[in-house]
């Protein structure tokens, strides 16, 4: 058993509704991934499942990739949020002019949501 996993017998399912899913049926034999690592979700029963899907194309790169980890962590330590309202960081604009340049020329501006 995965520790810390949650308890989903005792665990509230009700406040959550899920898209795309039946969620009557999952909320009456609920499928918990509880970790991931590479290329595989962990279970709360500590199954290794195989992710197909890259989790909906987000994760294509693999899940909890140490390269990925460190990069994210040195930029949270630095500045986790900046807002985009009359205020900037400089790694947005780095970011768009590196997007820009992949793009065709037609495309050349970026709105990040």
């Amino acid at each position: 058993m995965i520790k810390n996993a949650i308890d989903i017998k005792t665990n509230n399912l009700d406040s959550y509704w899920m898209p795309f899913t039946s969620n009557r049926s999952f909320k009456a034999n609920p499928r918990m991934l509880v970790a991931a690592k590479g290329m595989y979700y962990t279970s709360y029963d500590n199954r290794q499942i195989l992710d197909g899907v890259a989790g909906l194309w987000c994760v294509n790169a693999g899940h909890c990739r140490t390269k990925i980890v460190e990069a994210v962590q040195d930029q949270v330590s630095t500045m986790d949020y900046s807002m985009a309202f009359q205020m900037g960081h400089p790694s947005e604009f780095e970011f768009a002019a590196k997007l820009t340049a992949l793009m065709p020329n037609d495309l050349d501006h970026v709105f990040f949501c």
